[in-house]
């Protein structure tokens, strides 16, 4: 398996895995919006045998309480249902993590399973006084440290990119 930096002839696989992944093509469609609106995203494929079979995207998020923070929300992440269980999610998160520490990130939040995310170093958001714009279950809401102590003086509401508010409706 390789894990490498989306390229745009990677686009139709992409859009491929994230709806065969999800319930519905919102995700899909959030991937190509977010593509187009944001110039700061990271990107990433993962692929078996020339196959892209996974797909992660860090887009930038805003502590209110802090704009200028470097603070990338990880979202979607995808992997191909036939090859779902076989660790290709976790490399996917594992490498987008080193990007963001690469690119100067201080720190990653998710708004995703609570039983997935912690193996890689998320914890609540709410441990370090962080909630989602979004009604969902504060367990959800997870944030990660890329840079010790980066969040100890950001508090209060985390937005993702205006882009999303379209997937959240």
């Amino acid at each position: 398996m390789l894990i490498r930096t989306e390229t745009d002839g990677d686009r139709a696989a992409v859009y491929e895995v994230n709806s065969s992944a999800f319930e519905t093509h919102e995700e899909a469609k959030l991937v190509d919006r977010l593509r187009e609106q944001v110039a700061d995203v990271i990107s990433l494929v993962a692929q078996e045998h020339g196959r892209v079979v996974g797909h992660i995207l860090f887009s930038p998020a805003t502590v209110c309480s802090d704009p200028g923070l470097a603070v990338m929300g990880l979202a979607p992440m995808a992997v191909t249902p036939t090859c779902q269980g076989r660790g290709i999610g976790s490399a996917l998160v594992r490498a987008g993590l080193a990007r963001c520490a690469e690119r100067g990130v201080r720190a990653v939040i998710v708004l995703g399973h609570p039983q997935y995310y912690p193996r890689f170093g998320f914890s609540p958001a709410a441990d370090f006084g962080l909630h989602c714009e979004y009604d969902a279950p504060k367990e959800a809401f997870l944030a990660i440290e890329l840079v010790r102590a980066a969040l100890t003086a950001s508090q209060g509401l985390v937005k993702y990119h205006p882009v999303f508010l379209k997937l959240a409706t």
